[in-house]
């Protein structure tokens, strides 16, 4: 090959094909397309939740990887060939892997890029992201994730299992395709080589287009290196190929396993929030960290035990909300004839809507026979502070049916408490107490947003001891009484829940009676598991105004009259 020169166009000819390979753009990393927004806010995100840097270090380590970072290359592309990085090719691989299948769960039309622009060495995880996008269950999942990082993080974290389990089986798999991604790599840095070559070979050539046989020998060396490399890759991206789709139908299935267990953790942590009358636009005013730690709090303390029972309480007093008729008095139980228009039906009302029937409604209405709803009971008359004054004693950890504490069952009504006064623009107050020197008060004012870590503390709260009833409710008439003074509101409501009788003196019952008569409050009682307190000439019978015995700590529509006239 040295002893005839050669005419450059003839090289360049021949290296034609590999100047292009050259110039070629760099295959992606990332198989979800994600534009710079999307991109800083996964970095923000896993800069600030440990749980995903954790995962990302433990798979890189169960895979011998080294631990990669989200700000360690530009995402979407593959690591430049040229820095020394690039000899290990795994770098990376996992945090791509966990970014893909965040911003999959996040954005609100997550678009998986062709396996043609898919860098080998990113085969898996593309395999692994397109298996989640196609599955139902994973668009069950996005129904809770889609727009809210913390909650695309929760559903990486909820999959993390199978996220293991799928990179052990692809293991063999994965080690192709790293191959393949170095074959691809030699091939691209020997087609850089004859591009040097053939520029070194225009450098020297005379005027005639005639190269130096020296020159022209490196352009044919370069040429033929790059040929072999290029068959290598060739048979490295076949065995890529092949190993990747001998693993590909247990991916699908492991990620629709992952996909389904990540739906029903957010979908429980969903229920978990709302049933601590944690809404969504709350949940998203909080940064990561603090929503984090109130998930964790729920779920590991002992109030997670009560989130089922407090979402039934509230569920509850919303229908009882719903069958409250305004102006009117107590317990609606059915239908009756009269001239009320502030009770007549909506079917009557649809009358008048009709030009033909507003004859008829008029002289029904004239002869009192119009349909009404009908009720009975008391008035619904409270303008002033709810005030839930809670039982503490030791006694009120004592379970009933279902495994429900006493201490359960009167939280949740208490909470539910809340929510009423919420709904009614009332101030609301809950009161623990047990012995006569053990007092919490918890204030929640109806003109700002009740403090989800406020409403925590008071479930959590438990005093212990005995039971004395004049110490919570002096403290409740003091509230209403400044309450009225501030702001001229009366007749505040007062539940007072305990499962324990105790006496008190008649120098405090006539102060009682007379804050009472000034302000206008009414006292409901409930007696938990303790029948012979709500039996006449009881102590609890002559402090309340309403009073009720619950047996079965299961049966949250036990209180429901509560809440039609509070």
């Amino acid at each position: 090959m040295g002893e005839t020169p050669s005419r450059l166009h003839e090289l360049a000819n021949r290296a034609g094909t590999w100047l292009a390979l050259s110039a070629a753009s760099e295959r992606h990393t990332a198989a979800v397309v994600a534009d710079r927004f999307e991109q800083i806010v996964w970095r923000d995100t896993y800069g600030q939740s440990a749980a995903l840097r954790e995962l990302a270090e433990e798979l890189n380590e169960r895979g011998d990887h080294p631990q990669g970072h989200p700000q360690g290359h530009t995402y979407g592309h593959a690591p430049d060939p040229t820095h020394s990085h690039a000899l290990a090719p795994t770098r990376d691989h996992v945090t791509d892997l966990l970014t893909d299948v965040f911003l999959a769960a996040y954005k609100v039309r997550p678009r998986v890029r062709e396996r043609a622009e898919m860098a080998p060495s990113r085969l898996v995880n593309h395999q692994v992201v397109t298996a989640l996008v196609e599955s139902l269950e994973f668009a069950e999942l996005r129904r809770a994730t889609v727009g809210d990082p913390y909650a695309a993080a929760m559903a990486v974290l909820a999959q993390a299992a199978e996220l293991r389990r799928i990179l052990e089986r692809s293991r063999a798999a994965q080690e192709q395709a790293q191959q393949a991604e170095k074959g691809r790599r030699d091939t691209r840095n020997a087609a850089t080589a004859v591009g040097e070559m053939l520029q070194r070979a225009a450098d020297g050539a005379a005027e005639d287009g005639t190269v130096p046989a020296p020159d022209a020998d490196a352009v044919h060396r370069a040429i033929g290196t790059a040929e072999a490399a290029e068959a290598a890759a060739r048979q490295a991206a076949q065995g890529a190929g092949q190993a990747l789709a001998a693993v590909t139908p247990g991916i699908r299935v492991v990620a629709r396993k992952a996909a389904a267990k990540a739906a029903e953790a957010t979908r429980e942590e969903a229920e978990m929030m709302r049933a601590w009358g944690v809404g969504p636009g709350e949940l998203e005013r909080l940064p990561f960290e603090p929503r984090a730690r109130l998930a964790e709090r729920l779920r590991t303390s002992r109030l997670a035990q009560w989130a089922e029972l407090i979402g039934r309480f509230r569920q509850m007093a919303r229908g009882e909300r719903a069958r409250k008729v305004e102006n009117t008095v107590g317990e609606l139980v059915g239908v009756t004839l009269g001239n009320d228009l502030s009770r007549v039906i909506p079917s009557e009302l649809a009358n008048l809507g009709l030009p033909e029937l507003r004859a008829v409604f008029a002289a029904r209405y004239a002869a009192g026979e119009l349909m009404l709803y009908d009720s009975q009971g008391e008035q619904s008359t409270g303008q002033g502070a709810v005030i839930a004054c809670v039982d503490t004693s030791h006694s009120m950890y004592e379970a009933g049916p279902g495994s429900v504490t006493r201490e359960a069952w009167a939280k949740a009504c208490a909470l539910a408490l809340l929510d009423q006064a919420r709904a009614a623009g009332r101030d609301f107050v809950g009161i623990l107490f047990s012995a006569a020197d053990k007092i919490r008060v918890f204030r929640f004012p109806a003109d700002r947003p009740a403090d989800i870590a406020q409403v925590l503390d008071f479930a959590e709260t438990f005093l212990g001891g005995g039971t004395s009833f004049q110490t919570p409710l002096t403290a409740a008439s003091e509230l209403l009484a400044e309450e009225f003074n501030d702001s001229a509101r009366a007749r505040g409501d007062i539940v007072l829940i305990t499962d324990g009788e105790c006496d008190v003196t008649e120098e405090w019952m006539r102060g009682r009676n007379d804050a009472k008569h000034v302000l206008g409050f009414r006292v409901f009682g409930v007696a938990i598991g303790a029948p012979p307190a709500t039996e006449a000439d009881s102590v609890l019978e002559a402090l309340c105004d309403n009073l009720r015995s619950i047996e079965d700590l299961t049966d949250v529509h036990a209180a429901a009259d509560l809440f039609r006239v509070i």
